[in-house]
């Protein structure tokens, strides 16, 4: 027995390092595991809510006190995804030292299951980024210029963004690229040696550079193509009341959830200014849409605590800016785009929680880590004279904060 329980403590660390080592994007971001999940009783059941800050006016009109209602808001982390790796072995693979029976089962086994995990994540988070910066078709660093990455920094930067734990994720078509026109940002030797074992390629422009081949190609809706045309671009703010996440279309539009576009009146203005940013607001498609109607980010608020639009000229903007006008889709109508992604650690969540520990299953284990759960379980095949082994992860993730993340549009993918 003694033996049989080391074995499988010894499989539960073994994938446990693995799943850090393949994971270059979750470990970049807010791991939130909650212990509500590890409680044997007052279960929270699926859905986790994150806190996010308030937002205030700034009175100017007078001396008078103008006391503003506390108007809290949470983004919810819904532990809805349980993956799993299965696999059999017999006495004698068993018997195999740790080192082979790592490298022949649970390496290529742990591999697909976090490249399957961190796909879908940065895939998912990736189509809620309004910010995108770059140009369509064009490839990122392209003869050595990085506007690209300096934009995307500025976004962040106009988005309140902490300086510090930002990090970028471009795969290695756009890597090879940057480090080819632009060398003098990566050095030889110890970084370079990084990159290959880790995808870690340096730290510019206030980030950290990582390599991860499951990054976004993002795909435009067929509908871009008839709203850049007069007889199909007049749009309402769906309902002119200041604060709405939808627009309505004049016709039906084939839209792609993470199609992004912009308005010709609709700027973006400062978090706590409300000045201008003397660019237009970019809202992303949070939903495919084949209708009039599509949901959008960020919800649109032209004045109040959390206004986030306004005019050229600065003022708040009015229903009447967002009516009667052509809306400008980032991309082509159905081509593929290369994205990369620079955001802060805090701008999107990783939830894991404890899966339960069965009571006839001696050889179950979980493992928590740096905010992440692992349980590997293991059982005996009677009738086929083998035993069976599952490493499981229920997880869930969520964008907290959507401004402190800008996608780069790059070349159009093959």
């Amino acid at each position: 027995m003694s033996n049989s329980l080391q074995v499988i403590t010894q499989i539960t660390n073994e994938s446990m390092r693995i799943a850090h080592e393949r994971a270059t994007f979750i470990s970049t971001i807010n791991r939130s595991y909650d212990d509500s999940y590890a409680k044997s009783g007052g279960k929270i059941g699926s859905a986790l809510r994150i806190r996010k800050p308030n937002q205030y006016a700034v009175t100017t009109s007078s001396r008078a006190m103008d006391a503003q209602d506390q108007d809290e808001t949470y983004e919810t982390v819904t532990m809805a995804s349980q993956y799993h790796v299965d696999m059999h072995f017999t006495s004698d693979e068993l018997t195999l030292s740790i080192d082979k029976l790592s490298e022949r089962y649970i390496d290529p086994a742990m591999s697909v299951l976090i490249s399957k995990v961190e796909a879908d994540v940065i895939q998912g988070v990736t189509r809620d980024v309004y910010n995108v910066a770059g140009t369509a078709g064009t490839a990122l660093a392209n003869s050595g210029d990085l506007a690209a990455f300096t934009a995307a920094r500025a976004k962040i930067n106009q988005g309140l963004a902490p300086s510090a734990n930002r990090s970028l994720q471009l795969d290695s078509v756009q890597m090879g690229n940057v480090v080819n026109g632009a060398k003098a940002l990566f050095h030889p030797q110890d970084q370079v040696k990084k990159a290959f074992v880790e995808g870690y390629y340096g730290r510019a422009m206030g980030a950290d550079w990582y390599e991860n081949e499951r990054i976004l190609t993002h795909t435009v809706g067929s509908g871009a193509a008839s709203l850049a045309t007069a007889s199909d671009a007049t749009i309402t703010d769906g309902g002119g009341s200041g604060s709405t996440s939808t627009i309505t279309w004049s016709g039906s539009e084939t839209l792609s959830k993470g199609d992004v576009f912009t308005l010709p009146k609709v700027f973006a203005c400062h978090p706590e200014t409300k000045q201008s940013l003397g660019y237009l607001q970019q809202f992303v498609v949070t939903a495919d849409s084949t209708g009039t109607t599509a949901t959008i980010s960020p919800r649109i608020y032209w004045s109040g605590a959390k206004q986030n639009v306004c005019n050229a000229s600065g003022s708040a903007s009015v229903a009447a800016d967002f009516d009667s006008e052509t809306a400008t889709v980032i991309g082509s109508a159905s081509a593929a785009y290369r994205q990369a992604l620079m955001y802060h650690k805090d701008a999107f969540a990783f939830v894991t929680a404890d899966l339960p520990i069965m009571d006839d299953a001696h050889k179950c284990q979980r493992l928590t880590q740096d905010g992440i759960s692992l349980r590997v379980w293991q059982a005996s095949d009677i009738v086929n004279d083998r035993l069976l082994m599952r490493i499981d992860i229920l997880f869930g993730y969520a964008t907290l904060r959507a401004p402190w993340a800008c996608r780069l549009i790059g070349s159009a993918a093959a």
